[in-house]
């Protein structure tokens, strides 16, 4: 994004700060306000990306209510306008209830035009790419994968791969810990698939009593047993011409497995009490978070069954090994669920965000969206933090987006490896990093490394 498209709107009273703030800012598209009122009007005529607020405004120039009270009303009018409030020196505490309340960043005075013009710049360009993820997300409502939330090289994998199965009626199997998405997966390889016009059948193995099971997939006749007063279709028959998907098939009990691999291998049915086969067109999908030859070990799960569910096999990664795609998740819920609840709640604070990506996600995208859903709810302000989301007593290790401070990071954490394992001997150490041993001392002294 270029400076030059950025279009800020300075709120300040101070005429030489305006002069000074206006220079720093010459190739930005820059208008000036002074008060609450003249700030409204420009909000609404010029439709600026980033605001600069300094909360001492007329006709309170010494306290901060007018520049409060303008902060909630551009958050109320454009929540989309990212607002830099500029405090008095030593005036934390109102900077952090600015952020609170929903502004980006602060910045203390005095001013340090390069370092808020970075600052401007990085705000804009947020909004920018905000924007971008609306207009993006507004064009694929429509598409099958529209449902799926994902950026990780993992979970683009498995969107390849179901592109793929998706036209076929190869039997597939979808592999995942409870909570990843396996269900949404299975509903857009049906849009995508040839069946789409067709139903999608969904039965879980896991849910149904055993006694009940064989009637909800094969169906029966009138009078098979005491109750059966009509001719029922099963779930397998209703899903005729289209997919039908066993979830959780691990938990189907062995006495039900043969007839489904009768099935499978026949395409044929009968109901409980029938003596008429019945074809069947349709395709079968199941799922399962258990390791099926572990069971087949156990013999609780037939081989031959595994082999003719599993023609082609889709594994779900779970969300601790896919950690891109948990801020870009929680981030999707938290406007959901606000807009759902009606909640003023716009984002989460870095502590959350930093939590999001280190948790480890035990229960997947289930745990994540119900924490999301709850932090909504209860949150107080614009802002979810790691006390809303019931994790603030996880300790994490912050990493930096700062280039310089990561290459250093990287550096020290190198140096102290091989320091280890070389046993401390600084020569050999030198080595293993390829530097020369003078080289080395000097980066321990900056790093405080001790020799």
């Amino acid at each position: 994004m270029q400076e030059a498209a950025i279009k800020l709107l300075i709120v300040e009273d101070d005429p030489g700060l305006q002069r000074q703030l206006r220079w720093s800012f010459e190739g930005c598209e820059v208008v000036v306000a002074s008060d609450f009122a003249t700030a409204q009007a420009e909000l609404d005529r010029f439709a600026p990306a980033v605001v600069t607020l300094d909360l001492g405004l007329p006709p309170d120039p010494g306290g901060t209510s007018e520049g409060f009270r303008l902060l909630d009303e551009i958050l109320n009018r454009a929540p989309d306008t990212k607002v830099i409030v500029v405090t008095g020196h030593n005036d934390r505490h109102n900077a952090v209830r600015a952020v609170g309340r929903g502004a980006y960043d602060f910045f203390e005075k005095p001013i340090d035009p390069d370092l808020l013009g970075m600052t401007v710049q990085r705000a804009a360009r947020l909004a920018h790419l905000e924007q971008e993820y609306r207009r993006l997300a507004s064009a694929v409502s429509e598409s099958p994968f529209g449902e799926l939330i994902a950026v990780s090289p993992q979970m683009l994998e498995v969107c390849r791969s179901i592109e793929k199965l998706a036209p076929t009626d190869v039997t597939t199997l979808v592999l995942g810990e409870s909570g990843t998405g396996k269900e949404v997966l299975v509903r857009i390889l049906h849009q995508l698939s040839n069946r789409a016009s067709r139903r999608l059948v969904a039965i879980n193995c896991a849910a149904i009593p055993d006694a009940l099971l064989e009637s909800e997939l094969f169906g029966y006749e009138k009078g098979a047993f005491t109750g059966a007063v009509k001719t029922t279709r099963g779930k397998i028959e209703v899903a005729d011409r289209g997919i039908l998907f066993l979830d959780e098939i691990g938990d189907l009990p062995m006495s039900l497995q043969s007839k489904l691999l009768r099935f499978l291998q026949e395409r044929v049915i009968e109901r409980i009490g029938g003596r008429q086969e019945i074809p069947v067109d349709v395709r079968v999908v199941c799922a399962t978070h258990q390791d099926l030859p572990k069971l087949i070990e156990a013999g609780r799960f037939r081989e031959d069954l595994y082999y003719r569910i599993n023609e082609a096999t889709i594994h779900v990664p779970p969300l601790r090994e896919r950690r891109d795609d948990a801020v870009v998740l929680a981030r999707a819920f938290l406007s959901r669920f606000a807009a759902q609840h009606r909640k003023p709640v716009k984002t989460f604070s870095r502590q959350a965000l930093a939590i999001v990506e280190a948790y480890r996600w035990p229960g997947n995208v289930r745990e994540l969206e119900n924490r999301v859903k709850r932090a909504v709810v209860m949150a107080d302000g614009r802002e979810i933090t790691a006390e809303d989301l019931e994790l603030a007593q996880i300790e994490i290790e912050e990493i930096p987006f700062d280039l310089r401070e990561v290459r250093e990071l990287s550096e020290m954490r190198a140096i102290k490896r091989a320091i280890h394992h070389s046993d401390r001997n600084l020569s050999r150490a030198a080595e293993l990093l390829g530097i020369t041993r003078p080289t080395l001392y000097n980066l321990m002294r900056k790093y405080e490394i001790p020799t």
